[in-house]
């Protein structure tokens, strides 16, 4: 059994994970799944890791798990937990000193975004539906105006699922910044941007097999 500690991207709300985490659960995994303070002006990286340390207690040997936007913190997370595996979901890649918004252009992440059409193009109507139902939570510009603040990345073996029909950051130059930045083959899964919304099945299956 494994420790499952799962990051949000942007919007920062623990719900994109809410069909993933019963999956992981049902293979025996203990899931922790996490809300980041991303309408507070004041939070950048630094506070997302803290909400993300709070929320782990006093939890080790954990496989680490962040989406997108999410992936920026995550590795500010290993530097003060016992992290065993981090696996980034269609992340943004940070280097030192790059800001978000650098790092979002490394990417060649769109330049306009339609949540429908960019980001849920591929999940079923009713996830939509439901995703919707909730309202659309909010993200500060605080995390893409900083400098990422990491020297170097974490000693912890990292692995990246790349989306293949990512519309928001191009299957392409995620593999490409992927092996560049931390020296790792990203897989490839067949779906958009929010994997675990359109095929969490195949996703909780990818996360038990590298955690074994």
């Amino acid at each position: 059994m494994s420790t499952f500690v799962l990051i949000p991207g942007a919007g920062g709300d623990s719900y994109y994970w809410h069909l993933v985490v019963p999956l992981l659960q049902e293979r025996g995994h203990e899931v922790v799944a996490v809300d980041l303070p991303t309408g507070d002006d004041s939070a950048g990286l630094r506070e997302y890791a803290d909400a993300v340390l709070e929320a782990i207690g006093d939890r080790d040997d954990l496989v680490l798990v962040a989406q997108s936007l999410g992936a920026l913190a995550a590795p500010l997370v290993c530097e003060r937990a016992h992290v065993r595996l981090l696996i980034l979901v269609a992340p943004m890649i940070g280097a030192p000193g790059e800001t978000g918004g650098e790092c979002w252009a490394r990417h060649e992440g769109a330049t306009e975004i339609d949540v429908k059409t960019t980001l849920l193009h591929d999940v079923p109507d009713e996830v939509v539906d439901d995703l919707f139902a909730r309202g659309e939570p909010p993200q500060s510009h605080t995390p893409f105006g900083e400098p990422w603040p990491l020297d170097a990345w974490p000693d912890v073996p990292t692995r990246v699922v790349a989306a293949r029909n990512d519309r928001l950051f191009p299957f392409e130059p995620m593999r490409r910044l992927a092996r560049e930045r931390i020296g790792v083959e990203a897989d490839a899964i067949d779906t958009g941007h929010t994997p675990a919304l359109a095929r969490p099945e195949e996703l909780a299956k990818r996360l038990d097999a590298y955690a074994a």
